[in-house]
């Protein structure tokens, strides 16, 4: 079967791609493989991966749910896949997360360090209980095959219908408790989308889409394997799931009149788009198809209606993760090649996992309603496609590894090579602090500064030069530079000597050979000192000494300079609270309309709104 066989190559090759890009993101960190930054910190990975993960796996505990508790025998042959699937959802969210997190080492952390106001603890404690639960529920499925394990195999048997009742309870509470999370961003989740029973429609339609996802196993492994197609059961399932998306449509159209929030849907923005096309393909053409009974009949139109439900779904998790949040406009984010790529990777990998299981494995089991009826053996798989690598093994494992190779060397030469330390942080011009006597540093203007008492510092360090130990460097044709001039970015490091313009004819107009030496390397090493040109560039009594021009962020320049400055003076003036951010950053913070300042009076009269409590760090 060459389809198979075609199939895990491409599986393969995607693995080996991703396999090129985990280990950047884990050498270098997420700004090497990511577009995200810290006005975007979530994305694909959270919208996909984790969000749209949870509710894709979401088929084990709703199939579990027909057949041991309302007792639909009819669907058992498809609870298995179902539980498997279910499985390697969660493994997979679990993955895609070790992905998404800063210091994913510490995801343990949530199980020592309890936070029981946080949905994120619930949903997590939720994850990692559930998974534990769909261990036990699919264990005795591997376990038929090996005596050792019937033991174990038996006393989990015995108790299928506990470990039922406790997938379906956390099930319930996490699929839920992923619409809590955005409950506390009624400002930031557009109103088409923000709603407080966001839980109430997170939970329908992770039953729909459980529903849908089975149906898309079944049909596309069907395909695969060339197994017959079980339209019969799945024709069932559409029936139900037809109920469900239309339960799903009234509610969301329901809401927002009661919200009387009608009105947004014949505004101008995207975002509104972006709503009637989610609602069209997670619910209108679902509900629409699955009404027809000769769609429901059909092996294509059941796929054609699980993809739509699908995807429209899967849609609608990401739009509410972020897509359409008010101020996503603000910064672009589309993912970069190697977050995809992750993605496609974790999904291969698990679908690799699911054909070794079902190849090994009684995962596909067609069992009689009737119970005093033989049971029917599944068809014998095709020779060549019977072992996890097929047969002859060694072709087999040389083309895979050599797909696998081939693919990690591609992705390795598709990485960028360009510095990490500025990925993921967006560039922000630091700003002259303003004031006269008192100065006020703000130097992004986002209202989050300190009060500097500047003439009382100058006393304080001893009048006449002091001024150098804090402007340690000064441009040409000045004396005691302002920070801003070379700290130029509040995050970002900054090129203090500007190579490009020594060297433009529109800047210093310098030859190469005026600052580096003929016949050696030009390097930083080799060139001719900043000072011996510009004479007063570092004043002698400069308390820090410069080792080279490119400058550190204008936070990091600014909390150096003052912790430093503040840990030496605690000693002498006993006061060991001085070092502390809260000693400059005060319990309240105002913001400082940099339009009305009165320089003439050499102090802040501008416009003051207060603003509550910063984060005491």
């Amino acid at each position: 079967m060459n389809r198979v066989r075609n199939f895990k190559l491409i599986l393969w090759m995607i693995i080996g791609l991703g396999a090129a890009v985990a280990t950047a993101r884990f050498m270098f960190g997420l700004g090497a493989v990511t577009n995200l930054s810290d006005r975007v910190p979530w994305g694909l990975w959270i919208g996909f991966d984790v969000m749209s993960g949870v509710a894709l796996a979401s088929g084990g505990f709703v199939l579990t749910a027909t057949v041991y508790i309302f007792k639909l025998d009819r669907f058992h042959s498809i609870v298995r896949p179902a539980i498997l699937t279910a499985l390697l959802g969660y493994i997979a969210v679990a993955v895609g997360l070790l992905f998404d997190l800063g210091l994913p080492w510490n995801i343990w952390h949530m199980m020592i360090y309890w936070n029981l106001h946080s949905p994120l603890f619930e949903v997590g404690w939720c994850v990692m209980l559930y998974l534990t639960v769909l261990l036990l529920e699919f264990f005795p499925v591997p376990a038929e095959k090996y005596g050792f394990l019937s033991k174990i195999r038996g006393f989990l048997t015995k108790l299928r219908l506990p470990l039922v009742i406790a997938g379906i309870a956390l099930s319930t509470l996490h699929q839920s408790s992923l619409g809590s999370l955005f409950l506390i961003m009624p400002y930031n989740v557009h109103p088409l989308w923000y709603s407080p029973i966001m839980p109430v429609t997170f939970f329908i339609s992770a039953i729909g889409l459980g529903l849908m996802m089975v149906t898309f196993e079944s049909l596309f492994t069907g395909w695969l394997y060339r197994r017959e197609q079980e339209v019969d059961l799945l024709e069932r399932l559409g029936a139900a799931a037809r109920w469900v998306f239309l339960l799903y449509l009234a509610i969301r159209l329901g809401d927002l009149a009661v919200r009387d929030q009608l009105g947004h849907l014949s505004g101008g923005e995207w975002q509104v788009k972006m709503f009637w096309f989610e609602l069209v393909i997670v619910a209108i053409i679902p509900t629409v198809l699955l009404f027809i009974r000769a769609v429901r009949r059909s092996a294509a139109g059941l796929m054609t209606v699980a993809i739509t439900g699908v995807t429209g779904i899967v849609l609608n998790r990401i739009n509410v993760g972020g897509l359409v949040h008010i101020n996503r406009g603000e910064t672009l984010y589309l993912p970069a090649w190697t977050e995809i790529v992750i993605t496609l990777a974790v999904i291969a990998g698990a679908a690799l996992v699911f054909l070794f299981m079902a190849e090994r494995f009684k995962v596909w089991e067609i069992q009689p309603v009737d119970p005093d009826a033989d049971p029917i053996k599944m068809p014998e798989f095709h020779p060549v496609d019977s072992s996890w690598l097929g047969k002859p093994e060694i072709v087999a494992r040389t083309k895979y590894s050599l797909g696998f190779i081939i693919a990690a060397a591609v992705g390795f030469a598709l990485l960028s090579g360009e510095p990490l330390e500025s990925r993921g942080v967006d560039p922000v011009p630091a700003q002259q602090a303003r004031g006269g006597d008192t100065l006020w540093i703000d130097g992004n203007l986002d209202g989050y500064g300190v009060e500097f008492l500047h003439v009382r510092h100058w006393y304080r360090s001893g009048s006449g030069e002091s001024c150098v130990e804090c402007h340690h460097m000064n441009l040409p044709l000045d004396r005691n530079s302002g920070c801003y001039h070379c700290h130029s970015d509040m995050y970002l490091p900054a090129d203090a000597f500007r190579h490009d313009w020594h060297s433009s004819p529109t800047g210093g107009k310098l030859a190469c050979h005026e600052c580096h030496q003929k016949g050696v390397v030009r390097a930083v090493e080799s060139a001719k000192k900043c000072d011996e040109c510009h004479n007063d560039l570092i004043p002698s009594e400069a308390s820090i000494e410069v080792e080279q021009y490119m400058a550190v962020s204008y936070a990091d320049a600014m909390h150096h300079l003052c912790i430093d400055c503040h840990t030496k003076e605690a000693v002498p003036r006993e006061n060991p609270d001085l070092p502390r951010c809260t000693t400059c950053h005060k319990g309240q913070r105002d913001i400082i309309d940099a339009t009305v300042l009165d320089s003439d009076r050499r102090n802040l009269t501008g416009k003051r709104t207060l603003l509550p409590p910063i984060h005491q760090e």
